[in-house]
């Protein structure tokens, strides 16, 4: 048999996250040209389509790759396997074809009919989040408050890999806060009065992005990361209508990351508030308060902190973030100490 007689056998694999029709032009012009197009599965979503093209599809378990290797070869054919996850065992059934030496395999070739758009593995995420709503007996039975701690342990483990630097544990973080995001969404679906799905969440998101971009996405102009942010800033302000500067700071946070965010909002405000107790004298001059021993004197170590807090934020450094570096160094130490590695 000549090369030119050799056939060919093409595994047309396509992805379920695409649209079914949505084929690209080489996968038409592969199945319109083939002498034989065989798929093993009878409920593939792009079938419907293939055939309404006028393309003849056989349907059901593909036959052994030794029958196949003589369908595509015997007369330089080609034969079309549609596939959404490949065809493991056809392909190793002719890959033993071929290193037997009895029989002239076919060409294989593997041809892309549709390609996945990015972030389009999300929609496994969400379809993956309501099965397991629906048949987990645990995950069927969680609320909004009952997730908040997860939420938080999630962060602060996401925050423990970007400080590590460890790239394979900051991949999986991100993806337990994802998991957060998506779950408290699929919840949400079920609120009787006000009800809101992922999608939502997610035009929520990108209305608000090209809103407060339109030096990307309009035709304002913006030279600097900082022309961006004061943008930003007053964008953020409209939108909130806020009666005070301190409106939306969460007081739940860590308290130096609290600090920081208030005396950010009164500097970029330009309000003069002194990060000091008040004027009517130091905390710790005043007289404990009954049932509340101690509070004055922490009350003044508060203030010390606030002021530091202040100050850091003002330079430009994360009080938060420097005081975690600290801490790591301190963690380091006493285990040196103990003789720990």
């Amino acid at each position: 048999m000549s090369a030119s007689q050799t056939g060919r056998i093409v595994l047309l694999t396509t992805s379920h996250r695409v649209p079914p029709g949505l084929l690209s032009w080489p996968a038409w012009q592969a199945l319109h040209g083939a002498d034989r197009v065989l798929c093993a599965d009878p409920e593939h979503p792009q079938l419907p389509y293939v055939r309404e093209a006028g393309v003849e599809v056989e349907a059901g378990p593909l036959p052994p790759a030794r029958e196949l290797a003589e369908s595509a070869g015997g007369g330089g054919g080609t034969v079309v396997i549609a596939s959404a996850e490949g065809e493991p065992e056809l392909t190793d059934g002719l890959a033993r074809l071929a290193g037997s030496g009895r029989v002239r395999p076919p060409e294989l070739e593997l041809l892309p009919g549709s390609y996945d758009l990015p972030g389009a593995r999300l929609l496994d995420l969400v379809q993956v989040m309501d099965r397991i709503r629906a048949e987990c007996p645990w995950s069927g039975e969680r609320t909004h408050e009952g997730l908040v701690k997860y939420a938080l342990e999630e962060v602060y483990e996401l925050v423990d890999a970007i400080e590590e630097g460890d790239r394979g544990a900051l991949c999986e973080e991100l993806g337990d806060v994802l998991l957060q995001v998506v779950f408290h969404a699929r919840i949400a679906q079920e609120d009787p009065d006000e009800p809101f799905s992922v999608d939502d969440v997610a035009a929520g998101i990108v209305e608000k992005l090209i809103g407060r971009h339109p030096h990307v996405f309009g035709s304002e102009q913006a030279a600097t990361a900082e022309d961006v942010r004061e943008h930003w800033l007053r964008t953020k302000a409209a939108e909130k209508q806020r009666s005070s500067v301190t409106d939306g700071v969460p007081l739940g946070q860590p308290a130096l990351a609290l600090a920081a965010k208030l005396a950010q909002r009164a500097r970029l405000a330009g309000l003069r508030v002194p990060a000091e107790a008040p004027a009517d004298g130091p905390a710790e001059n005043r007289p404990e308060q009954p049932g509340r021993p101690g509070q004055p004197a922490a009350a003044g170590v508060g203030y010390q902190l606030l002021a530091l807090a202040a100050q850091s934020e003002a330079e430009g450094v994360d009080p938060e973030a420097a005081l975690r570096a600290a801490a790591r160094t301190y963690r380091d130490a006493i285990r040196a100490a103990e003789g720990v590695d």
